[in-house]
């Protein structure tokens, strides 16, 4: 786990296929379940937006403007990620990495392009930080099980 000001690296261990993983990162209804409310197509250069909670002491609308940079399909999506309303001037890109492990699969999360000498982005990187570990990752452990419970693999 990387501590940089620059970057947020988060990994963990989800005791689900990889394939549920993947589809949990990829469908848009399941994205609104433990991330945000979005338009995403896991198409590259689709462009798209996530509505979440304002918080403005960084300046941050609550509308995310992403595109789709980078997908192998079933092992990485990569993103763009900044405010759509441009109140704070973060413009960074949220990496997924997934991966068979054990009985589940290791998922990596890389969000990077805070600038240090940015307050903005210094208060930023410390919020999505613990927003990503303690709020996000447990979002999408539910939702996995929740898929789990609702029948077979896919």
């Amino acid at each position: 786990m990387s501590e940089q000001l620059t970057t947020i690296e988060v990994e963990e261990f989800l005791p689900h296929a990889p394939a549920k993983v993947w589809q949990a990162l990829t469908d848009p209804a399941l994205i609104a379940r433990w991330l945000m409310e979005n338009d995403f197509k896991a198409i590259v250069g689709h462009q798209f937006q996530m509505r979440g909670i304002p918080v403005p002491a960084v300046g941050f609308s609550g509308l995310v403007a992403s595109e789709v940079l980078d997908l192998d399909a079933g092992k990485r999506l990569r993103i763009s990620w900044r405010d759509a309303n441009s109140g704070n001037n973060l413009d960074s890109t949220v990496t997924w990495s997934i991966s068979p492990e054990d009985d589940g699969t290791r998922l990596v999360l890389v969000h990077e392009g805070f600038n240090p000498a940015e307050p903005t982005h210094i208060a930023s990187h410390c919020i999505m930080s613990g927003g990503w570990r303690n709020h996000v990752l447990p979002r999408l452990g539910q939702t996995l099980a929740g898929l789990d419970s609702a029948g077979p693999e896919n």
